[in-house]
Formats: structure tokens, C-alpha cells, sequence
């Protein structure tokens, strides 16, 4: 394992770049090609890539940090960088050699194309075809919704139909200057505003046949395997970040803001030291859960499937409770863009309705431990 020092890298990241950029990306909607530029000159796209390709070798609970630390300073860019790891991770397991090189060096960005306009969050379900094109080439058409980094990553790790085989999906890797590979629109939305996150349309893009990310109809068992872990886990992450992030706003209202009359200041009132307590106890059981998680997987436990279904569930919910309950204790504060409470709210809604959703995971949830099927 190498001595690389990620935690300090990211911290400089978001001192330098993200942290002072957040509200303009915010603001403008605007990719932030800057922070993404920033994290590849400090060594935080190959994070995950193994150490024989060029990358750093470290684990999920790195890119964990990382997330983290970065999702209170500025959400956009953190949202970029989970979808770069998620896509990483199937690539590392599957992908050719001199893309795993060029994300090792820090110079590609990718991201997952699994969501579809006619099967919604049920990503397991893809409509977009894949078809024989000759000279071993293969015509790829779908309409991907939502896809986080739409025409600034460098590949989507994207999924159709099989093209001959049984299962239910196949995987590709897609370069973004394919043609006839169009993004649909800006993203203009509530929260995460600089994600990129767009509709992206295939109307008959070339590839070759070597693009194919494993055996054909195999695709989904290695989305579950190796995207899917990285993507909730990371998710959580995210949330959590968001939680601490306001969790400290709250404690800095409540420090800082005095009732003159009384000679005290917020902090002062029991009532309000309760209220700012069940958000800190709620944000450090979020964490446990996301150690306990990260250590099943590790670990290799029986429960770490579950675990790992759980989390994001656990983690969405509780940013937007914790959100809620922020923007309450703070008051009218709490409405001021120049505070950042209500940008950190706004991005706190997204976990819960990115796919698979909460609803879909109870679903999960429920069956994994009723000894169904997942699907």
C-alpha cells in the first residue's frame, strides 16, 4: 500500500478549490471543471485504481473519506467524484488497460449511464438495445436519464440489452466523443446544480466489440458486484458529509447568535441544546452505521450484503431529517445563500431519489432478509 496522504490531499482540495468555488457553482449551475481539475492534480481521480496501473491502491473506506469531506464543502463536485469512483470500480474489474492507466494518472473522468427515460429508477431494467453492426462493431440506442458528469466525463460506463447472450444486461464503456452521442439539455435543478447530471441520447453510436465490460448478459451481476457496493456506500458517504456540514452550521448559529436581553446566547437555552443535540446524535449514528458497513465488507461478514443495502436508505433519510431540523433551528438565518445552510439542504434531498431509491431499497432490504430474490 502506498504512503499517498489522502485525507490531506482532499483537505487541500477543498481549502483551495472547493470550498471557495462552492457558492459560485451553485449559483450558476456550471460544471466545476476547476475542482475536478484540482482533484487530478492532487491525485484524487485514481484514488481507487490499482497500484499496477498507476493509481494510489486504496480501498472503498478512502474514497469514503474523500466523499465525505468533500460533500460539505461543495456537493456538485462530490457528486461528480462518487459517480468517477462507482464507474472506477466495474472499469478496474473490467475495463481495458489504457483507460484503468489513464484514470490511475488522473487524467480520465467517468461515470455510470444505467438510468433509463422508459424504465426510470429501475436501472436492473434496461430498454436501450445493443445490435450487430459488422466488422465487430456493435450500434448501441437508448435515452439515459440523468446521468451525472452528461458530455464533460470522459466514458459512461453505460448498459443495454445483452447483444446475444441470456441475462438481463450488458455492459459497455462509451467514450464521449462517440457520434451520434448527444446530451439532452443543462441540467438546471433544486440542489447539486454543477453535477451535469442530464438526459444522454444514443440514436445509433458505434462501438467496438472489445467495449463490451464482461461477458454479454453478465452485466447486471457485475453491477451488483462491483458499481452498485461502491455507489450506495459512497452515497452514504455523501449524505453524512452533508450532515456534518450542518450539524457545525447549527452549532455556529447557535455560539455565535446572542439574546441581548438575557445576556446569553442561543446555545444558552436547554430547548435549543436539545433541538442541536438530536442532530448531532443523528449525524454520529449515521457514521457508525457507515463504519459498521464499511467494516462488513471488509471484514467479509454475512450481514455485509444487507449492510450495504441498508446504508444509503439509512444515510438518505437522515440528511433530509437532519436538513429540516437545521433550517428550523437556525430560522431565518438559515434562508440566507451567504450562510450555506439552504444550499446544503437543498442538496440533502437528492440521495433519496437517486436510484435505487429508498423505496426501492426498502424493497431490497426486505427481501433480502425474508430470503427472496432480489428481483
Amino acid at each position: 500500500m502506498s504512503s499517498y496522504d489522502y485525507a490531506r490531499a482532499i483537505q487541500d482540495v477543498i481549502e483551495e478549490s472547493a470550498g471557495p468555488r462552492a457558492a459560485d457553482v451553485d449559483r450558476g449551475g456550471a460544471f466545476p471543471r476547476a475542482n475536478i481539475d484540482a482533484l487530478a492534480d492532487a491525485g484524487l481521480l485514481g484514488l481507487i485504481s490499482a497500484e499496477d496501473a498507476g493509481g494510489r491502491g486504496e480501498g472503498l473506506g478512502a474514497a469514503a473519506h474523500v466523499v465525505e469531506r468533500l460533500a460539505g464543502a461543495c456537493g456538485s463536485t462530490a457528486m461528480v467524484l462518487l459517480m468517477h469512483y462507482a464507474a472506477t470500480a466495474l472499469i478496474e474489474a473490467h475495463g481495458p488497460k489504457d483507460v484503468r492507466e489513464a484514470i490511475a494518472g488522473d487524467a480520465h473522468l467517468s461515470t455510470l449511464a444505467f438510468s433509463e427515460a422508459g424504465s426510470r429508477s429501475h436501472f436492473w431494467a434496461p430498454l436501450g438495445t445493443a445490435a450487430p453492426a459488422g466488422d465487430g462493431r456493435v450500434l448501441l440506442d437508448a435515452d439515459k436519464s440523468w446521468v451525472t458528469s452528461a458530455g464533460e466525463a470522459d466514458s459512461y460506463v453505460w448498459s443495454s440489452r445483452p447483444l446475444a447472450g441470456d441475462g438481463p444486461m450488458t455492459l459497455w464503456l462509451v467514450p464521449r466523443d462517440r457520434e451520434r452521442l448527444s446530451v439532452r439539455g443543462p441540467f438546471d435543478g433544486l440542489g447539486l446544480r454543477g453535477n451535469a447530471s442530464s438526459p444522454v441520447s444514443a440514436d445509433g453510436v458505434l462501438v467496438d466489440r472489445e467495449a463490451m465490460l464482461g461477458p454479454d448478459g453478465e452485466g447486471l451481476d457485475i453491477a451488483l458486484g462491483t458499481a452498485l457496493p461502491h455507489f450506495l456506500v459512497l452515497s452514504a458517504a455523501f449524505s453524512l458529509g452533508l450532515m456534518e456540514a450542518l450539524t457545525a452550521k447549527a452549532a455556529e448559529h447557535l455560539t455565535r447568535t446572542r439574546l441581548e436581553h438575557l445576556g446569553q446566547t442561543l446555545a444558552d437555552q436547554p430547548m435549543q441544546r436539545a433541538r442541536f443535540a438530536e442532530l448531532r446524535i443523528r449525524t454520529d449514528q449515521v457514521r457508525a452505521f457507515l463504519r459498521d458497513a464499511l467494516a462488513a465488507l471488509a471484514e467479509g461478514r454475512q450481514d455485509a450484503t444487507l449492510r450495504v443495502l441498508e446504508v444509503k436508505a439509512v444515510a438518505a433519510e437522515a440528511a433530509s431529517e437532519v436538513a429540516d431540523a437545521t433550517m428550523r433551528l437556525c430560522g431565518g438565518a438559515a434562508f440566507r445563500k451567504e450562510f450555506g445552510v439552504e444550499r446544503l439542504f437543498r442538496d440533502s434531498l437528492a440521495a433519496r431519489v437517486m436510484a435505487p431509491t429508498t423505496q426501492a431499497l426498502h424493497d431490497f432490504v426486505g427481501r433480502a432478509s425474508l430470503g427472496m430474490p432480489l428481483f
